[in-house]
């Protein structure tokens, strides 16, 4: 599978107008400065993004961008997808034609490493992300809490 930046990227980003999103548009420089990725490079993103209605945009002062749909309808296989991401394991770009124009001994292994990674995208929302990083802030809580107590 070649997952790269982009698509890591694509849905740190929407994790974070998930997370943010409820107060209103959120600025693609706000999300550039909690997530350490380039403005040109969001900008690009979410690019690809609204024109496959994952988000929409709001022009002006106050304005930014939202989710399209609530964090639950949108599956993190859309948003990789909707970045040109490949989820594509095979050298053959599932072709079958890896070798001398027939698969490959391993070509049925690596077509089943993509319909398991495609299903597992599949099956996780945005907000399924959003309450992980929630419960995983909120149990770092009382540890710091636990510590300043003593200071």
């Amino acid at each position: 599978m070649r997952l790269t930046t982009k698509g890591r990227f694509a849905v740190t980003a929407m994790v974070d107008l998930a997370t943010n999103g409820g107060r209103g548009p959120v600025t693609l420089a706000s999300i550039s400065e909690r997530q350490k990725i380039s403005l040109s490079y969001l900008e690009q993103l979410f690019g690809k993004l609204r024109r496959n209605n994952l988000v929409e945009s709001v022009r002006g002062p106050g304005g930014g961008y939202y989710l399209a749909r609530i964090a639950t309808k949108i599956k993190v296989v859309e948003v990789v997808l909707a970045v040109d991401e490949p989820l594509d394991a095979t050298n053959c770009g599932g072709q079958g034609n890896c070798q001398d124009g027939k698969p490959c001994i391993t070509h049925d292994l690596w077509e089943g490493l993509n319909e398991k990674i495609h299903e597992y995208l599949e099956s996780v929302n945005l907000q399924q992300l959003v309450d992980g990083q929630n419960k995983s802030a909120s149990a770092i809580m009382p540890i710091t809490m636990t510590k300043q107590a003593f200071r």
